[in-house]
């Protein structure tokens, strides 16, 4: 045991000298809280059940590192147990040509999460233990994180989860230097850490954070303590750097050329940085290769049910998520207090192992969700697209930059909330998720499309947003009255669908307006103008040759944002394609709608079949 101690000092040593080194060479970083969370990542590094050499191995202890400042810290630490190259750290650090990026980046061998935004790695852990749960595995997860991010609230809901589901194979170290970017954490927002997560149910264990036998002590008590356990430990920012030592300054700046010398005589530890300075000169300039992890799905798709009567397509969501996790151990679902109108209340009836419910705390639960799905379990995040969409914007681009395998299933989209009013109304279900680049979109036109969306998207890896609204909606048929999307119908990610010829112009739509649409159509037939219409399900990729064959008078409908939905990337995509139609029109949303029966905000906003009709005939008669 005392060889083991020395040993591990001795890293640490080394590790506070690589520190130092890349930020002075990257002439950027966070040297200061690196230093005060050393000592526990080479400790946790050497006690956890990890793998340098086979770094994915299954069983493997899971380490979330929250408060992914830290890089230099976590990356000297991979580096002294042989998960990476310690020279190409050190003269890479925040290179545009190395992994090893300023933030801690998921597929670096021994990194599980992509972490920067603080107050998420908790969530991250949470779902990675439940994952260890469902998997019927026995690792553990162990989440570092700081104790400035756990003023916010996500960091609450977190911990109120994992005693939920009495996580006992999730332990907590919190870094407790007491200090963060504008000076003592305790002055500028005052958290008793120790108390919070005791009221949420945690035990806790309190240490100095530089002892290395304390450290082990602590870990083999929590690890085995049958609870989600919180480790405190007390640290000193710039740690074993005198000058360092509890200053804010050094949180976020490297040191100068003399100021690194006298470090690095302190530590006993050779300066060596004009090496790392040459190497670092011979890097391309050039963006490094992409770093992502995934897995591959095995999962049965069952069998599609075919809808003859009008229904809503959130049931029929609902119905296809149940229908896949009792076929499949692999399929879990996350709600938020809202099952019974996402209809998640199928799932719950019939396999309610299979249902993650966290009440009313978004935040958490996509992320959550997203971690959820990166290890392993397919997953679907149920919510309203107000929330699912809109409120957890953020936590989705993190899913995004993680790669996750997430399916954010969203109903109540569009005026279809109707009387819930403007706070409800989710008009940004196409528009937000394209600035998580990777994700894709669906919107389906009516149940039988959505009951195949949802066994598709099961069946990919990747991130997926299938949107719809609330209100019941006849199947669609065809001109002779069968069903469209019938039981020959595999849906086909970015196939447009032509639900009408025409000649005479092109009604391109989506959603909950498409059954408005096909009126418009009836009402302009009826008058001897014949107009195609066209499901667009996925607006993000759309089909050149469809575009190009109706093109010459173009009308999108929507009940979406007029200014970043359909119509806009529809238009984007003539103009790439050269193409100027006779006549362009978007109809949509250009204001917060105001409450009321959706049928009657159809018609208000110009969405109903009779006013689309009426907009359309408007602009012929103009020509």
């Amino acid at each position: 045991m005392t060889d083991h101690l020395e040993k591990l000092k001795e890293i640490s040593k080394q590790c506070r000298g690589d520190i130092l080194k890349m930020t002075y060479v990257a002439n950027s970083g966070h040297p200061g809280g690196s230093m005060s969370s050393i000592d526990i990542l080479v400790t946790l590094y050497s006690f956890a059940n990890v793998f340098p050499k086979d770094p994915w191995n299954e069983n493997r202890d899971r380490i979330v590192i929250s408060h992914g400042h830290i890089s230099p810290g976590v990356y000297s630490t991979l580096a002294a147990y042989g998960f990476v190259n310690r020279e190409e750290v050190i003269a890479g650090f925040r290179h545009p040509a190395s992994i090893f990026e300023g933030h801690i980046t998921r597929g670096i061998p021994g990194v599980e999460w992509t972490t920067g935004n603080l107050g998420q790695g908790l969530s991250a852990g949470v779902g990675f233990a439940l994952a260890a749960k469902y998997k019927n595995k026995d690792y553990h997860v162990f989440v570092v994180m700081s104790d400035g991010e756990s003023a916010k609230g996500q960091v609450q809901e977190a911990r109120r989860t994992a005693r939920k589901y009495n996580l006992d194979n999730l332990t907590v170290m919190v870094d407790y230097n007491d200090i963060q970017i504008s000076g003592h954490a305790h002055e500028v927002m005052y958290v008793d850490i120790k108390s919070e997560f005791e009221a949420a149910g945690w035990r806790v264990i309190e240490i100095d954070g530089h002892d290395h036998e304390q450290i082990l002590s602590a870990l083999k008590i929590a690890k085995n303590d049958g609870q989600p356990t919180a480790i405190i430990a007390h640290t000193t920012i710039g740690k074993g750097v005198d000058f360092m030592e509890d200053k804010p300054d050094y949180h976020g700046k490297p040191l100068s050329k003399d100021e690194l010398e006298k470090a690095l005589q302190q530590l006993g530890i050779e300066n060596d940085v004009e090496k790392y300075i040459e190497l670092r000169k011979k890097l391309p300039v050039k963006a490094h290769e992409k770093v992502k992890l995934s897995y591959e799905i095995n999962i049965n798709n069952g069998v599609p049910r075919i809808y003859d009567k009008s229904t809503d397509n959130r049931s029929t969501l609902g119905r296809a998520i149940a229908d896949l996790a009792t076929i499949n151990d692999n399929v879990v679902a996350v709600d938020c207090d809202l099952k019974g109108s996402v209809k998640l209340d199928f799932l719950d009836k019939e396999r309610p192992d299979r249902i993650v419910e966290l009440g009313v705390q978004e935040h958490n639960a996509a992320a959550l969700a997203g971690a959820l799905s990166a290890d392993g379990i397919v997953t679907f995040f149920a919510d309203f697209g107000v929330f699912g969409v809109d409120e957890t914007f953020n936590q989705h681009r993190l899913n995004a930059i993680n790669n996750t395998n997430l399916k954010v299933v969203v109903t109540h989209c569009g005026i279809d909330v109707g009387e819930d009013g403007k706070t409800h109304h989710a008009l940004n279900y196409i528009g937000a998720p394209l600035a998580w680049y990777g994700f894709k979109v669906i919107v389906p036109a009516d149940p039988n499309q959505t009951d195949r969306a949802v066994r598709y998207v099961a069946s990919q890896y990747g991130n997926y947003v299938i949107a719809m609204g609330r209100s019941k909606l006849e199947p669609i048929r065809k001109e002779d009255g069968k069903i469209f999307f019938d039981e020959n119908y595999k849906f086909e990610y970015g196939k447009m669908d032509v639900l009408r010829e025409g000649n005479d112009g092109v009604i391109y739509c989506l959603g909950s307006v498409v059954p408005n649409v096909l009126k418009a159509h009836d009402i302009l037939k009826s008058k001897g103008i014949n107009f195609a219409v066209i499901n667009v399900s996925c607006p993000y990729d759309l089909d050149e040759n469809i575009l190009k064959k109706y093109s010459n008078f173009v009308v999108t409908v929507e009940d979406h944002n007029v200014l970043n939905g359909l119509g806009s990337l529809i238009a984007q995509k003539y103009f790439e394609l050269g193409i100027l139609p006779g006549k362009f029109i978007k109809l949509g949303l250009s204001e917060f709608p105001v409450s009321g029966d959706s049928k009657l905000l159809f018609e208000i906003y110009g969405l109903s079949g009779e006013k689309i009709a009426e907009t359309i005939l408007d602009k012929l008669s103009c020509k």
